[in-house]
């Protein structure tokens, strides 16, 4: 039996379920799809995989068995791409304890959000989404870091913080589950279009640019969509894009830049393991904005250089070009 089930274990399921440990939680289960991943894991005690270096502790065990990870469970972290949710939460049984979203992104073939998908799938689970600025690797080492965990329910943020939080991993509870989880999406399409900019030797000057109109962008969408503007100068927002468009830690940015250099989507793919989010989220993304009737033109430059119909530098002239206005 363990308190805390961890669904996933890439490196951020790996992370959060070290963080877990670390949090005091007395068991914690982190589950594999795949048994040969969790049996080495189990074996080694590190995902050499997707987080070498990262021991885990021994109250985490590891299983590839969705009954063992849930039995007993009082919190369950779904720690996949947002492309997947829908398939294991089909997995899931029918009774479950509060449930915690730690996916960034929107789903492709219904345009909805991770929250949005657990409440259209499972309308009777508690429900709350995970985000901010947080690298996995240095989540698992215990580096300084802070996050925010949203829903409208303030009784279920405290209770993932008490489960969760501890002095290093500084966890801030948030009514606006929708601006967090716009924040949280498309942070990601911009750090492609912050990496194009450096890979195409644009400068800094002008990947400065970009993240801070990128910043106005998220802001429109969040309020568009009913959220709050001022959410996305918080951690989920302002916080994540800073982290993920600046750095080449980030595997958006890092894409990104390789896209900026003449590199095809198709090779970058190819040499890569972990799902790069932004790239899926770009055309999601952009679709709900255009239902709603709200402009991204940086995300519209991203989605169409990502499905070829755009050259970089066309783009780039394309956002250039557009009427001067006030800020």
């Amino acid at each position: 039996m363990a308190e805390i089930a961890v669904l996933g274990a890439g490196a951020w399921g790996t992370a959060l379920a070290i963080q877990a440990a670390r949090a005091n939680a007395a068991s914690v289960a982190l589950w594999a799809r795949d048994p040969a991943e969790a049996a080495m894991i189990a074996m080694t005690r590190e995902n050499t995989r997707r987080l070498p270096g990262a021991i885990l502790p021994a109250s985490v065990a590891m299983t590839s068995s969705l009954d063992e990870a849930l039995s007993g469970a009082e919190l369950v972290i779904l720690a996949i791409p947002v492309q997947h949710l829908r398939g294991l939460l089909a997995r899931l049984p029918a009774a479950l304890p509060p449930v915690l979203i730690a996916a960034k992104g929107v789903e492709q073939t219904t345009l909805l959000m991770p929250l949005e998908l657990v409440a259209s799938l499972r309308p009777q689970h508690q429900a709350i989404i995970l985000s901010g600025p947080n690298f996995a690797h240095e989540i698992a080492a215990g580096l300084p870091a802070a996050a925010v965990v949203a829903s409208p329910d303030t009784s279920l943020h405290q209770s993932v913080i008490a489960r969760l939080g501890t002095p290093a991993f500084r966890l801030y509870g948030n009514l606006d589950a929708i601006g967090v989880q716009v924040g949280g999406a498309a942070k990601n399409v911009i750090a492609i279009a912050a990496g194009i900019v450096i890979g195409a030797g644009l400068g800094e000057n002008a990947r400065a640019a970009l993240i801070t109109r990128g910043l106005a962008e998220i802001g429109r969408l969040a309020a568009g969509l009913g959220g709050r503007s001022e959410t996305v100068a918080g951690l989920s927002g302002l916080g994540d894009l800073l982290l993920t468009a600046t750095s080449l830690a980030s595997r958006n940015t890092s894409l990104g830049v390789a896209l900026g250099r003449g590199q095809s989507l198709t090779e970058i793919l190819a040499a890569r393991e972990a799902v790069t989010e932004g790239v899926t989220t770009a055309p999601a993304l952009l679709a709900r904005a255009a239902a709603e009737g709200i402009e991204l033109p940086i995300s519209e430059a991203v989605a169409a250089i990502l499905a070829g119909r755009l050259r970089v530098r066309e783009a780039m002239e394309t956002l250039l070009a557009r009427p001067m206005r006030q800020e």
